[in-house]
């Protein structure tokens, strides 16, 4: 039996209707992102200095940002790894949340020709809702909605990685089809600690 196997308390499906559709990133969206990031919001949860950074680099060139979340061919430079470590860019792109305002981002991201990823990418989606619309079933929502797009990419599987204490990412997870693989250390570069791997079929 493997430590995930044994746990109990996630259902694999969610009873919530969510309302949420996912937008591509835009400039009649920005206010209300920028908004989020000063609320708390972080696109990046593992670096706390993310939001103060995309504050500032909207400032500078709002579309400049905008077209670094639709980087199907990895143009924009390196990508910085939560140890502050520099790291080459996999072609990918972002979709917000939006209910009316922005409610979370979720983004997809691959490399060419195959389904793996190299260790500095912990899986190829991942997503994040605002701390003040969480419970409403977005995340799960807003996964089931790019599963749509990660098909035309002819992945036959993605994987997202969740922290082992993370219970509602894994619903999600869950709930949109996902296998269990594997219970893992995260490699050099990353923020220290165990995580699970899960796999959605794609074909």
């Amino acid at each position: 039996m493997t430590a995930f196997q044994g746990w109990r308390g996630v259902p694999a499906t969610c009873c919530e209707v969510s309302a949420v559709i996912l937008v591509k990133p835009a400039l009649e969206y920005l206010p209300s992102y920028v908004d989020a990031l000063r609320r708390g919001y972080s696109p990046n949860t593992s670096r706390p200095e993310a939001s103060a950074e995309a504050l500032q680099e909207i400032e500078r060139s709002s579309e400049a940002f905008l077209a670094r979340l639709d980087d199907r061919e990895a143009k924009s430079g390196p990508v910085v790894m939560p140890d502050g470590t520099l790291t080459t860019r996999l072609p990918g792109f972002e979709r917000w949340m939006w209910d009316g305002e922005f409610a979370g981002s979720i983004g997809l991201r691959w490399v060419s020709g195959t389904a793996e990823l190299p260790p500095t990418c912990l899986g190829h989606i991942g997503y994040g809702v605002v701390e003040w619309k969480r419970g409403r079933g977005y995340a799960t929502s807003a996964l089931a909605q790019m599963l749509l797009e990660a098909r035309t990419l002819d992945l036959p599987y993605v994987e997202i990685v969740t922290s082992v204490e993370n219970l509602p990412s894994q619903r999600v997870v869950l709930a949109n089809g996902g296998v269990f693989i594997e219970r893992f250390a995260k490699p050099t570069g990353h923020v220290s600690g165990d995580a699970f791997r899960f796999r959605i079929p794609l074909r």
